[in-house]
């Protein structure tokens, strides 16, 4: 009985309350339920002190983790999504380009800038992005571009408007044209490094300042039904009836013509340079 009562005390203390774990422990009457109680209630507290501590171990170990990464992130895989954008590459034809300087985009667009070039030369450039000798005189041309801020300079790539260049007979490469107002085309060659000197020959023979009163000539007129002819340019053509057209006439017959005009009429340009003189008359006799 003694001993009954002994285990009873032991087990008393904890009824009506919980576990520190939430394990709640009702005790039994009888000695053996008692003692089933007691140890069954010792096997659940043991087994809650082992999954907090597996928890807290956990918790340890998540928290460990999670400062390792932080100090050493992973790199990111090869075909992973980066943040920044990197630049379009500028193309070779296009760096150095100044404002006198433009690329024509077509048929249209290179009768349109020579027609509206007025009196101002043109230099019309045939390039290719694969022609090593284009790529080499492009800085060249470029320098020479900002000693003449006069000059209108027209690219034309070669590899976008073969069908335009095969209409104009250019089959080499680099390839230069000048136009110049009512005068049209004025010369055209190739040339490369090695013959620069062909180039800027061209440039100061007709860079200079001209004044022209007939409208600006542009293509000739075969070049101009080429290029309409060609089912791939969107290129219309219109050619005036032969009565309509304007005769061009030279600079210096212009300026013979326009002085003889302007210029007030002399006596001398009235009445003929030789003309009979009047006779005199007669003197009378004094002689009988």
């Amino acid at each position: 009985m003694a001993d009954v009562i002994s285990q009873t005390s032991l087990i008393l203390p904890c009824v009506g309350h919980q576990s520190r774990h939430g394990v709640a422990v009702f005790p039994s009457k009888s000695p053996i339920s008692l003692s089933a109680t007691r140890y069954s209630s010792l096997k659940l507290q043991n087994t809650a002190l082992a999954s907090s501590s597996s928890l807290v171990g956990t918790e340890f170990f998540a928290r460990g983790n999670i400062g390792a990464i932080r100090r050493n992130p992973r790199p990111p895989p090869p075909n992973a999504h980066v943040g920044f954008a990197i630049g379009k590459a500028q193309k070779w034809w296009e760096k150095g380009v100044l404002p006198n300087m433009k690329e024509v985009t077509g048929a249209q667009d290179l009768v349109d800038s020579l027609l509206h070039a007025g009196d101002k030369l043109v230099v019309v450039d045939f390039f290719s992005p694969g022609c090593g000798g284009c790529k080499a005189l492009h800085p060249k041309i470029c320098q020479l571009a900002e000693m003449n801020p006069h000059v209108q300079f027209l690219q034309v790539n070669y590899d976008e408007h073969k069908a335009m260049c095969y209409a104009l007979n250019i089959h080499v490469l680099p390839f230069f044209r000048f136009y110049r107002g009512a005068h049209g085309r004025l010369c055209s060659f190739s040339c490369t490094n090695a013959t620069i000197k062909k180039f800027k020959d061209a440039l100061a023979k007709h860079s200079p300042d001209r004044c022209s009163l007939c409208p600006t000539k542009g293509l000739e007129e075969k070049e101009l039904l080429a290029l309409s002819a060609n089912r791939d340019l969107s290129f219309v053509y219109d050619p005036l009836p032969k009565e309509e057209r304007q005769v061009f006439v030279p600079e210096r017959e212009r300026e013979e013509i326009l002085s003889a005009v302007t210029s007030p009429l002399s006596h001398e340009a009235i009445l003929p340079l030789s003309l009979p003189l009047p006779l005199p008359l007669p003197l009378p006799s004094t002689t009988r």
